[in-house]
């Protein structure tokens, strides 16, 4: 449910069921282009005692990337779109080794080679334990070019044993490590941005620690934001029940990950926040709000997307509508 300063009504399409598209082999014979690589740098790390976060690079291929598969050992175990290359396998057992491969399949369905074996240990669960990791402290940071940067920060302490460490940028979880880790590169950033960083630790039975010290940095470079804004905006107006709503019509910003958190600005102010999560429209996006029961007002209206780096992302061009 998406969080707003004003009463909103919301309009999706529905979520359209899962297709398997056969695939023999990855030759493509017959088809333009090749079928997309494997990926590289995959990494799995244990999240809990049921769950291992697994992260990957992305494939640049031709014609592009649909979705990545993520299988444990031969069995699929989840399909996320292009835009996202990181997932949280769940409902595993504790004290198991999981061996994860990751393969891309592309919008003609055609299923690239498995990536490299990586392998995670789920730890042993433990029962009735609610005490959160102590905070990462000495948190520290620098950029090494426009588009990451280097945090390490100290160890957390745990009654049972840290897990993993999560990074947030803001408000947004953007990275995840193994639990002997103190140290990580964040890829994946903008140019001329300032970003605030911390480490949150986690334990196997999901207890979340307090956030360390912020790190704030800014990466070197300039980036006028046109290439993050949403395009293709639109705002028409209609009436129902005495009450007039606007409609609002774009499409997404192509990132290097999922856009899942909108900012809509009426009249030079926030009007609401809108918050897709993991449902989130990737190739057009719909959204309608209430504005009012007067005819003739005026409204003006841009919008701007969270990207999967935390930061905001341009604004769309601005348009003005009046109700009535």
């Amino acid at each position: 449910m998406p969080s707003a300063a004003v009463l909103p009504r919301r309009l999706l399409a529905p979520v359209a069921g899962l297709v398997l598209v056969c695939s023999c082999g990855w030759d493509g014979a017959g088809d333009e282009g090749r079928a997309p690589g494997a990926p590289g740098g995959v990494t799995a790390a244990a999240g809990s005692s049921s769950s291992v976060h697994v992260m990957w690079d992305a494939v640049s291929a031709q014609p592009r990337v649909r979705v990545y598969e993520v299988y444990r050992g031969t069995t699929k175990a989840a399909e996320v779109p292009a835009s996202e290359h990181m997932v949280d396998v769940t409902r595993l057992r504790p004290s198991t080794m999981y061996v994860f491969t990751v393969r891309a399949r592309d919008t003609q369905g055609r299923l690239g080679p498995p990536s490299g074996e990586v392998r995670a240990r789920t730890p042993a669960a433990v029962p009735a334990d609610d005490t959160p990791p102590t905070r990462p402290g000495r948190t520290s940071g620098r950029a090494v070019g426009g588009r990451e940067v280097q945090l390490a920060w100290s160890a957390s302490r745990d009654d049972t044993a840290v897990l993993s460490y999560d990074v947030y940028q803001g408000s947004a979880k953007i990275h995840s490590v193994g639990g002997n880790r103190t140290a990580t590169v964040v890829t994946g950033l903008r140019p001329g941005t300032r970003y605030v960083f911390t480490v949150r630790a986690r334990d196997a039975a999901d207890n979340l620690s307090p956030p360390g010290p912020a790190v704030r940095l800014t990466t070197p470079g300039t980036d006028d934001g046109r290439g993050t804004a949403p395009t293709a905006f639109s705002v028409t107006v209609h009436r129902a029940d005495g009450a007039y709503f606007l409609d609002l019509s774009w499409v997404p910003p192509r990132t290097d990950g999922v856009v899942g958190e909108y900012q809509i600005l009426l009249d030079g102010r926030t009007a609401t926040s809108l918050v897709y999560g993991a449902n989130a429209p990737r190739e057009r996006a719909s959204y309608s709000f209430y504005v009012g029961r007067q005819a003739g007002v005026s409204h003006r209206v841009r919008i701007r997307a969270r990207l999967p780096d935390g930061s905001w992302g341009g604004f769309s061009a601005e348009r003005t509508v009046t109700t009535g």
